[in-house]
């Protein structure tokens, strides 16, 4: 906000505010602006990922009918106890650190938001070693060199690393989005999204590289092997160009603080999984404007 009052470009991480309510006001001070803004939602540039949005564009699949996706993002079993894992500064935990990047993907591919959200989270992982104040680095580093036995204590974490979120969005499609931080979802056995249409279904192996094509009765069909290898200098190739555009005053394809408030408005709608029930996303932004 002391960027927006003092008219300056800004690049913001993501999640961009605290909650929606906080977005909304991000977003608006940048609203109609001739002042660039950039969130750095890096997934939807891999390869396997723009290659999907390409084969929906085409209308080869038909009408989406459903999706599912699944970002697990096992850290190791002796890994410390770290920010990440405590609910007063990491509230939504998985959901909103990797559930943000999965839900940008997917309104990117598709072409629209979500409607409605019911959750499942929980804290599945044992308890980790706590060793006092360390950052993510340094808790890597001990986890890879230590077993959890090495730890003179421990402590449970309290952020979700663990999340089941059935999604519907507003055109009815419907999916199921996995995400998961725990030790004991592993990557690796199935595809990371799968796209079901009227046609044919895709799927993206980000591991692998397949981007799989998939008719009524067939067999799978591989349209590129694009594996994961990086996305090297991401500020060179995404963020400068992604400002430059819109100091230029051009439309512009690369994420923005309006991306980053309608994805709040998604890992908000994530307390359904405290409340037991379906959360409209609607409700979510009426609140957040109020």
């Amino acid at each position: 906000m002391a960027c927006a009052d003092r008219r300056l470009h800004v690049f913001c991480e993501k999640p961009i505010g605290i909650d929606a309510r906080q977005a909304a006001e991000m977003w608006s001070a940048y609203r109609g602006t001739d002042r660039a803004h950039y969130v750095p939602f890096w997934t939807r540039y891999f390869d396997g990922f723009r290659k999907a949005r390409k084969v929906v564009q085409a209308g080869t699949l038909g009408e989406i009918r459903a999706f599912v996706y699944r970002w697990q993002n096992p850290r190791p079993a002796s890994m410390p106890f770290t920010w990440r894992d405590n609910a007063d500064v990491s509230s939504a935990g998985s959901i909103a650190d990797v559930g943000s990047h999965s839900y940008d993907t997917l309104r990117w591919i598709l072409d629209e938001d979500a409607k409605r959200v019911l959750t499942h989270a929980d804290v599945i992982t044992p308890a980790k070693p706590d060793l006092g104040e360390v950052d993510l680095q340094e808790a890597l580093t001990w986890g890879n060199a230590h077993a959890v036995g090495d730890a003179t204590q421990t402590r449970k974490g309290t952020a979700f690393d663990y999340a089941s979120m059935s999604i519907e969005m507003q055109s009815g499609v419907v999916g199921t989005l996995v995400l998961s931080h725990a030790p004991v979802l592993r990557k690796g056995l199935a595809p990371e999204l799968e796209l079901h249409g009227s046609e044919a279904s895709l799927s993206v192996d980000r591991i692998i590289g397949d981007v799989r094509l998939l008719r009524q009765d067939s067999t799978p069909e591989t349209l590129a092997v694009l594996p994961d290898e990086g996305l090297g200098n991401r500020f060179k190739k995404f963020v400068f160009p992604g400002l430059r555009e819109r100091v230029q005053g051009k439309p512009s394809e690369h994420p923005g603080l309006e991306d980053g408030y309608r994805v709040q408005l998604f890992t908000d709608a994530a307390r359904s999984a405290r409340q037991g029930e379906w959360m409209e996303i609607a409700r979510v932004e009426s609140e957040s404007r109020e």
